[in-house]
């Protein structure tokens, strides 16, 4: 009798996050260490919209103004950067606060981010928007720069820019941001795990893993039931 690994099983996890919000990144980057640590899974990431500022200006506003408004006074601002900084350093992300000018209306990447699910490359999308935003400091609610940022990553520059230039996909994005609150998501990151649990916050990989074992175990049995014996 031989014994045999079973198939790799598929499961779903829905990622509730904004591309403003820099624990989502991090934690976007903490699951994929823990997706790599569990090679034997096969997931299915769906990102959804949240809008931690829905009043946000479609311009947005500058950006040390934005932080004193909700941190309070520079030194409490550069607490909470710093803290964001070290987490950073551990997931390979090189913040720099610094090169952002302006807080962006996060609805237009949002947007993109949806038109990119359309074409199976919602993943990269998300990346190479934090990755402009936090790192280069680009300008992620302007139509040209979130054209740019698309066209780097194999979309065309022109059908982008009329997109975001448009209405066509707000009110997605909205409808997104209302399941994402009925779901309970009150802050993000959050991550939706099918078949059972959820879990906000930006939590270390080996616990995101152990919510992939969860979610396993309650779809299809045990570890110990994951086995298939071939009697050949």
């Amino acid at each position: 009798m031989n014994m045999q690994a079973a198939p790799a099983h598929r499961i779903r996890v829905d990622v509730i996050l904004d591309t403003v919000c820099p624990w989502c990144y991090i934690g976007k980057r903490r699951l994929d260490k823990a997706l790599r640590l569990r090679p034997d899974l096969h997931a299915e990431i769906r990102f959804h919209a949240f809008l931690l500022n829905p009043n946000m200006p479609r311009e947005g506003v500058d950006q040390m103004t934005y932080l004193t408004r909700r941190f309070g006074n520079e030194q409490r601002i550069g607490r909470v950067l710093a803290a964001i900084e070290e987490a950073g350093q551990s997931e390979g992300i090189g913040f720099a606060f610094d090169r952002i000018r302006r807080a962006p209306n996060s609805v237009d990447s949002h947007r993109l981010i949806r038109l990119a699910a359309e074409r199976g490359k919602a993943e990269p999308m998300v990346e190479a928007l934090y990755r402009a935003h936090f790192t280069e400091g680009r300008d992620i609610g302007h139509p040209r720069e979130l054209a740019a940022i698309a066209a780097e990553n194999g979309f065309d520059f022109d059908t982008i820019i009329a997109h975001v230039s448009g209405n066509d996909g707000i009110e997605g994005v909205l409808q997104d941001n209302a399941w994402a609150h009925r779901r309970g998501a009150n802050g993000v990151p959050t991550f939706l795990f099918e078949g059972g649990p959820a879990l906000s916050g930006a939590h270390d990989p080996k616990v995101l893993a152990r919510m992939l074992d969860v979610s396993r175990e309650l779809l299809f049995g045990t570890a110990d039931e994951q086995l298939v014996f071939d009697p050949m």
